[in-house]
């Protein structure tokens, strides 16, 4: 569960953060921000996880994921909202009420996403939106792109070196079944382009979170927008019919991990 730290800041007047120094987890957090930039890297190699029928394990990673939401981050949008309910900042105190619905933006947007890289695939005219296939790509993966630097961001909001794994296990196998489904979507374009910018995204996100400390009203806002994001991308790849998923190693993956959370 996520706890507050205390950390020495250099404050910064008007900007809202503030610079801070490297803490001791320091060098666990860029350990695991490099690793799940391998994982983007390395994903496509992984003959098991074929998309149809669809492998146990993109399932159970699944599980493992959506595990971890509910588990920590949705806990730990309550009590950040407990927190910015005692600050007198009016944007702090909005989120405070309002973070569950950043958390439905996060879920919206990726499904807009998909929509519209379902539609620019089926040369659907009645569609609102036409764009070639290039722009479709830069769209899908620059908001990727931006999911995997709040994630990298994350990793230094953990609470220590535990907590800090787990959250990296938790995207690791997120980010295969994002893999997944990208190398699906954009082929070469994606192993070629898509998945340097993606691992990169992941490595900018945590030195950004080295340098800079934001307020916890925008933390809060990127853990629910973090979260309705994860929502959203699993379920999408579950639920198809044509796509066989395996209910059981979701299951699995999202019980086993959940008892791994409580336990630790």
């Amino acid at each position: 569960m996520w706890e507050p730290e205390a950390t020495v800041v250099k404050s910064i007047s008007g900007v809202g953060g503030a610079l801070v120094e490297f803490e001791p987890g320091t060098g666990v957090v860029f350990a695991a921000a490099i690793a799940l930039a391998v994982v983007h890297l390395l994903a496509g190699g992984l003959r098991a996880i074929d998309r149809v029928p669809r492998s146990g394990w993109l399932s159970f990673g699944g599980g493992i994921s959506v595990a971890y939401v509910f588990v920590h981050l949705f806990p730990e949008l309550e009590e950040r909202g407990e927190i910015l309910e005692e600050s007198d900042v009016f944007v702090a105190a909005f989120f405070e009420h309002h973070v569950y619905l950043v958390a439905l933006a996060g879920f919206a947007v990726f499904y807009g996403l998909e929509r519209l890289v379902t539609r620019s695939q089926q040369d659907d005219t009645s569609f609102e939106i036409s764009l070639p296939d290039a722009g479709v790509f830069w769209i899908h993966i620059g908001s990727f792109a931006l999911y995997n630097g709040i994630i990298g961001y994350l990793l230094h909001d953990r609470a220590g070196p535990t907590a800090t794994v787990l959250f990296a296990v938790a995207m690791g196998v997120h980010f295969v079944v994002n893999d997944s489904s990208l190398r699906e979507d954009h082929e070469h374009r994606y192993h070629d382009v898509g998945r340097w910018v993606l691992s990169s995204a992941v490595v900018v996100g945590a030195a950004i979170g080295a340098f800079f400390e934001v307020g916890e009203a925008l933390v809060a806002v990127l853990v629910a927008f973090l979260a309705g994001g994860i929502i959203l991308n699993v379920i999408k790849e579950e639920l198809p019919e044509n796509f066989e998923s395996r209910w059981w190693a979701f299951a699995a993956g999202a019980v086993g991990y959940t008892a791994v959370l409580l336990l630790v």
